[in-house]
């Protein structure tokens, strides 16, 4: 029985340090781009301006990526 309660102290006590485990784990640091809207977008809910970017697509940039990927890590057999 003794047994039993000390592991059950032992589990809530892991549970409950871990809450907090990345809490200390950042660096505090000056945001340089703080309320730019192309950044940030207008509002915390809002979508950053410069998502709004549309690009072409390029087919030969991806057949490029293919052979990179193909030389990195062999065929696939799919």
């Amino acid at each position: 029985m003794r047994k039993l309660s000390v592991l059950v102290f032992a589990v809530v006590a892991v549970s409950l340090t871990s809450c907090k485990y990345q809490n200390n784990n950042n660096i505090e640091q000056k945001d340089v781009r703080k309320g730019d809207e192309w950044v940030y977008g207008v509002s915390p809910d809002s979508a950053a301006r410069q998502l709004k970017n549309k690009y072409t697509a390029k087919p030969e940039l991806e057949a490029e990526a293919n052979k990179i990927r193909e030389k990195l890590y062999g065929k696939t057999g799919a």
